[in-house]
């Protein structure tokens, strides 16, 4: 069982009821009257500011008006050499959400934004020597599942850079020069070419793994402007010369029917049969063998690891014996099926053409969300807390909740739904606070057979909003009114020890959950 703290229903700050945290009220005092807590100190808004931003958020989570910065990105980057330059697998920015839609008016009031995007993008490379002067400006533009789409082609990392890992940063003005924030990717490894030994478990930093993500393009001749990306359009594959999309590469099982596979744990080999699932579509291709491409030819008897920027091919099974199989490939825009020939001289090879040639490359991805509509400030949403997990804790009278991330700083304070946490900063990757009671959702707490399920949110001092994808769950074990006809009607004798009692067991009474 798991005990919590309290709050009373109207969400105000009241005095805590659990045993462990005495000192609560003097880390108050210490924390200051902004609000913003002290590191290892136990913190929550002032009253007055508590009232107001219980309303603000009440309207963020009826009204859903936050804004998402999602940052695409591959894992690995050539580096250029002399006047060469070898530009990455281009990042793509897609930024999705109604908020991009709404802008603020006077007080509370809200107005909707001119069609299109009203934000610019700039994206570079953090700490790069002359990076301000490689810095690429982004033209959003709208598509049809309205979300405004952006990337930059032409970055690469020179052979002065003696980094072997960097990021990429997305800074993003507002109309008038304001900036919203500035976003970083994740952390992106440099490698000098694609590596052409046989690769080995023993190192698998360039392993791609079952489950992970990948991109495929296909390059004719070697010849940038000629690449081609495999992504999802209007529900059907296509090869798009300007947008590619992330594919979770799955290690399938034989033995399974198409669609209903259960993902496999490993990495992934050639000769393995994988499927590719479009992680923002859930479209899925049909179980094929992936075989490496060497000359042109795909290597049948070739078992090793697959690397990072490897050549590959994708073969769909069965066909005629002696046959050379189908393959996947590309005809300008659209995907289509290639029939290959066994190679006449050597039987474990089969002669591709360059359409069915593609080169795999592993992926990242980072989104931040946040709803500005709350801040009554100027300053930019960044940095942008991130939650990766939630951990529960605690006995006897309370029960914390610690929130696993990055990007936490002391402004930050926990809610649960419209109800403040009390909050403590531990670091920029943790922050700790007590889970407020059951009361605080509804006066009927106390019989409840339904179970409550409330998000789990930060907001900064200033009002600004950051969504999570968790919430949090409170589930009765037991109910049942003393007033209700089917229960027995407790004897005189009883109220004083249930009165007793009520205070310890009670809120007992709840197993909390953790949802994402």
């Amino acid at each position: 069982m798991d005990p919590v703290g309290t709050t009373d229903p109207a969400g105000t700050p009241g005095p805590l009821t659990h045993l462990s945290l005495q000192d609560s009220s003097e880390a108050r005092l210490q924390s200051g009257a902004d609000g913003r807590g002290l590191a290892g100190s136990w913190s929550r808004s002032p009253p007055e500011q508590a009232t107001m931003l219980q309303e603000g958020v009440r309207r963020c989570l009826q009204r859903q008006c936050e804004q998402t910065v999602r940052i695409l990105h591959a894992k690995v980057a050539q580096k250029s050499y002399g006047n060469e330059k070898r530009f990455f697998c281009p990042p793509c920015v897609y930024l999705a959400g109604p908020g991009w839609r709404v802008k603020p008016g006077q007080g509370q009031a809200h107005q909707a934004a001119e069609p299109g995007t009203t934000v610019c993008g700039y994206m570079g490379l953090d700490g790069a020597p002359g990076s301000a002067a490689e810095t690429q400006r982004l033209s959003f533009e709208e598509q049809p599942d309205s979300r405004e789409f952006g990337c930059a082609k032409t970055l690469y990392i020179s052979d002065a850079d003696k980094r072997k890992h960097f990021r990429l940063v997305l800074r993003l003005v507002l109309p008038g020069g304001r900036e919203l924030g500035t976003f970083h990717s994740r952390l992106i490894k440099v490698i000098s070419k694609p590596s052409q030994k046989k690769q080995s478990l023993k190192n698998t930093d360039l392993c791609i793994s079952s489950g992970s993500r990948v991109s495929l393009f296909n390059r004719l001749r070697s010849q940038t402007v000629s690449t081609r990306y495999l992504s999802v359009e209007n529900g059907a594959f296509v090869a798009s010369a300007r947008q590619w999309a992330a594919f979770t590469l799955h290690l399938a099982d034989e033995h399974c029917s198409q669609g209903d596979f259960p993902p496999r744990e490993g990495y992934v080999r050639y000769g393995s049969l994988v499927q590719l699932v479009c992680t923002l579509t859930g479209i899925t291709l049909p179980p094929m063998i992936i075989r490496k491409v060497a000359k042109q030819c795909a290597l049948l008897d070739v078992d090793e690891p697959i690397s990072q920027l490897h050549k590959c091919a994708f073969q769909f099974p069965g066909g005629p014996p002696g046959g050379g199989g189908t393959y996947l490939c590309l005809a300008t825009e659209k995907v289509v099926q290639f029939q290959a020939s066994a190679c006449p001289k050597e039987a474990n090879k089969t002669l591709l053409n360059d359409s069915s040639c593609w080169t795999i490359i592993g992926t990242e991805s980072v989104q931040f969300s946040f709803n500005s509509s709350l801040a009554c400030t100027r300053e930019p949403v960044t940095p942008v807390p991130l939650v990766s997990t939630l951990e529960l804790s605690g006995g006897g009278d309370v029960a914390t909740l610690e929130l696993h991330g990055e990007n936490f700083h002391a402004g930050l304070k926990v809610w649960f739904g419209d109800v403040e946490a009390e909050t403590m900063y531990r670091s920029p990757r943790s922050l700790m606070c007590v889970v407020p009671d059951v009361a605080a959702f509804g006066s009927d707490w106390r019989w409840l057979r339904t179970p409550i399920t409330v998000p789990v949110s930060l907001v900064r001092s200033d009002g600004l909003f950051y969504p999570s994808a968790f919430s949090f769950t409170y589930t009765p074990e037991y109910s049942g009114r003393p007033d209700s006809p089917r229960a027995p009607e407790p004897a005189a004798d009883a109220d004083a020890l249930l009165e007793s009692i009520h205070h310890e067991f009670t809120r007992t009474n709840f197993h909390l959950f953790i949802q994402t």
